[in-house]
């Protein structure tokens, strides 16, 4: 990973590969951001539908 990405990704909470995984879910397959919720919830990640909206403003 380089020195630019891990800086895009500072001070979040999630690593930066959960983070671009959740954003690419979202945006690639038709599932609202509730559905994208349940499934990270499914895998013991737990992750709000905000949060997730916020990131694929950031990152999407």
């Amino acid at each position: 990973m380089t020195s630019s990405t891990k800086s895009l990704y500072a001070g979040y909470r999630f690593p930066p590969e959960l983070i671009s995984y959740t954003v690419r879910l979202y945006f690639r397959f038709p599932l609202s951001l509730r559905m994208v919720e349940e499934m990270l919830a499914f895998r013991g990640i737990e992750v709000s539908h905000e949060m997730i909206r916020q990131w694929g403003l950031k990152f999407g």
